[in-house]
């Protein structure tokens, strides 16, 4: 075989093993995505003390979105729940800022956001677009915190975040997916490469 013909072999076996895996990547994101809704608070700016309003805030948005979905049974009742109650959401953000002393303004949206593969205590999650509870401080230009508010994966003990996530309609293979302990990193940076690769295209 010709030199040139042996490198036309291996870029379409590279270009078949890329589909391949940017398809598994692609299904698996937009399975995970179509059953869990983020959380996204971002801090009016970088300092200290606009840094722990944040997190005083995110401590009681999520108490407050723990009520809102108590015993919700999937995703799509937890976005009609959230969009409902978002002035509730709201109120007990302004709440928090006003016990703070602080003055910032507050909005709170459901919106598409993309997101990097993101590696939590107990589970990670592929980059790419979800479902998110946005609470944005004043002007929204700090550092922000990610995680997941259906299911509350994030406020779950070891113990019970399998049963959690099962609970809420992810299957056995995603639950193991997104908490093995090994090789997921690469599995979610393929999705995080074809997503970007997909974006670049488009």
């Amino acid at each position: 075989m010709k030199r040139a013909a042996r490198w036309e072999w291996a870029l379409l076996i590279a270009l078949l093993v890329s589909f391949a895996w940017g398809t598994w990547a692609d299904r698996t994101q937009q399975q995970l995505s179509d059953k869990v809704l983020r959380l996204h608070v971002l801090a009016n700016s970088d300092s200290e003390a606009d840094q722990a309003l944040k997190r005083k805030v995110r401590d009681s948005v999520l108490e407050t979105a723990s009520d809102i979905l108590a015993d919700c049974p999937d995703r799509e009742t937890a976005e009609q729940r959230l969009s409902a109650a978002l002035p509730e959401i709201e109120d007990a953000a302004r709440a928090r800022i006003a016990a703070e002393g602080g003055k910032q303004t507050v909005t709170a949206e459901l919106r598409p956001t993309v997101f990097p593969t993101r590696e939590y205590e107990d589970f990670s999650l592929p980059a790419g677009e979800y479902l998110a509870l946005r609470v944005v401080l004043g002007e929204g230009e700090g550092h922000n915190w990610w995680c997941v508010v259906f299911p509350p994966l994030c406020a779950e003990t070891t113990s019970s975040f399998s049963q959690t996530a099962m609970a809420a309609g992810l299957t056995e293979e995603e639950v193991a997916l997104i908490t093995e302990s090994d090789g997921y990193q690469l599995k979610f940076k393929a999705v995080e490469l074809w997503e970007k690769l997909m974006a670049y295209f488009r």
